[in-house]
């Protein structure tokens, strides 16, 4: 218990930081190559003042002032605490899914030292996972230098899985499942793009959904697909019976590919089970 609080509030502390770095991103002094932009102390987006460590504790600080600034008054996104608690939620999710149990503490070091390094991995992942779907949502597009990150972290992360087994050369065919499923998705969605002239989606997509079958495989790829469509066509259809979109307006996917994404990481073997045993009935 205490493990998962400790891992939850460490969620609730990077979420702040992504909120950050989510504001930041979109500033045009941003530069990937020194970070310029990323540097200084947090400020109000409106007024521009510095804020101070007590208005700086995740989600607390939300509430405390009431959603608004202590120092314009200007009121205060939703975005900061529903990411943060966002963030929380999915690290302690991932910790209970990988943290080896206690008693295999006594299993060499070599093996849980490779369980925290894949814990770490798939934090990290997960972290630019949340970014890509506040960002995408807010300015509609895939910033490329987080999808390369994901691609190469995810690669990290499926060799680590190899090497959990050995070094042999016969042990990287399990690499030919994630990697065919990543060329797959991005073939389709290729497809969708030339066909569409980039009307029904972008390049950036393209790039992302090789992320998620590199990260997922198959058949957990397929489950994150029809859950991101799924989501996606609910989520749209609702949007223009309400009159908050119309039939030619752009939504963002990047969203729905995440959220399909993180479903297929926790539940894809077990929507994957229900669905053959529902057939098989």
């Amino acid at each position: 218990m205490f493990f998962s609080i400790l891992i939850f509030v460490f969620g609730l502390i990077v979420g702040s930081f992504l909120n950050c770095l989510i504001y930041r991103l979109a500033l045009p002094n941003f530069s990937w190559k020194n970070l310029r932009g990323l540097r200084g102390r947090s400020y109000c987006p409106h007024c521009r003042h510095v804020l101070g460590w007590q208005d700086l504790i995740p989600v607390l600080s939300f509430f405390i002032l009431r959603r608004k600034c202590r120092y314009c008054g200007q009121p205060i996104s939703w975005q900061y605490p529903l990411v943060e608690i966002s963030t929380g939620a999915v690290f302690l999710l991932i910790s209970n899914s990988q943290i080896p149990p206690l008693e295999s503490l006594w299993l060499p070091t070599g093996q849980v030292i490779s369980s925290l390094v894949t814990l770490a991995l798939l934090l990290f992942i997960s972290f630019l996972l949340i970014v890509i779907f506040v960002f995408d949502l807010k300015h509609y597009i895939i910033p490329d230098e987080i999808t390369y990150s994901a691609i190469i972290t995810t690669l990290i992360y499926q060799l680590l899985k190899i090497a959990n087994y050995g070094l042999r050369i016969t042990d990287f065919k399990q690499l030919i499942n994630p990697f065919f499923s990543a060329i797959g998705a991005a073939a389709f969605f290729l497809t969708l793009v030339l066909i569409s002239k980039e009307k029904w989606m972008g390049l950036g997509d393209v790039k992302f959904a090789f992320f998620m079958g590199l990260l997922l495989g198959w058949p957990n790829i397929l489950v994150a697909l029809f859950l991101s469509f799924s989501i996606g066509a609910i989520i749209g259809l609702g949007l223009i019976i309400f009159g908050k979109k119309g039939w030619k307006s752009e939504i963002p996917f990047g969203p729905f590919l995440t959220v399909g994404t993180f479903l297929a990481m926790f539940f894809g073997a077990n929507i994957v089970n229900w669905y053959l045993n529902l057939y098989l009935l």
